[in-house]
């Protein structure tokens, strides 16, 4: 018999029970905050086979928690109204780098460009959003280190999750590829629409991981 982990209903009441796989995905998404995700990075980031990945984004897509777009999986807000009794334990994030970007940059377009993008050792995972902001997310190939870029306003930070490699050089490395990648992006943007040169300043902030 499959084990469970049993997801009330805030309203109204009702019983709902889902696999111990699928709960384990839906506290993944749940605390990643995904709003969007694809089925590669989360193939990285889970180590799930990919038939059994895809069995249990089908059985989430059929009670409506995700849905299948173009981009990839896209939360729905059905995921509000569940509440797992015994969420998973995520291991904490260690800050790499801290910058401020051009005032007069577009960030939307910032974001949108870098959305989805491979790149280096990064894998595009997913986006979550939040009134404070927006953070974009990438795995590394071998699904051992996570990156996430955390954008409020010109603010931008860069800090890495260790999943299973305690690699602070590579995750250096990583997120000094991601940060490359900004400074291109946002000197293509800023030189599409002036002559001016722009310099962004970043400094590192960073723990080793426990």
């Amino acid at each position: 018999m499959v084990p469970v982990l049993n997801v009330n209903w805030q309203s109204p009441p009702t019983d709902y029970s889902l696999s111990e796989r699928d709960a384990d995905l839906f506290s993944l998404i749940e605390t990643e905050d995904l709003a969007v995700f694809t089925f590669d990075g989360l193939k990285r980031r889970t180590g799930l086979h990919p038939e059994t990945l895809s069995r249990i984004l089908g059985r989430l897509e059929e009670e409506g928690i995700i849905k299948k777009e173009r981009e990839g999986y896209r939360v729905t807000p059905k995921i509000t109204e569940l509440k797992l009794q015994h969420p998973k334990t995520e291991p904490p994030t260690s800050q790499l780098i801290q910058t401020f970007l051009p005032s007069d940059l577009h960030t939307q377009q910032l974001i949108l460009q870098l959305k989805g993008k491979w790149f280096g050792m990064l894998r595009w995972l997913g986006i979550s959003e939040n009134s404070q902001g927006v953070t974009l997310k990438w795995i590394t190939e071998d699904g051992g280190i996570q990156i996430a870029a955390n954008i409020q306003g010109s603010a931008l930070s860069i800090e890495a999750k260790f999943l299973t490699n305690n690699n602070l050089n590579q995750a250096l490395k990583a997120a000094y590829q991601l940060m490359t990648l900004i400074g291109k992006l946002a000197t293509s943007s800023q030189t599409s629409r002036t002559a001016v040169a722009r310099h962004v300043g970043f400094y590192g902030d960073y723990m080793m991981p426990a």
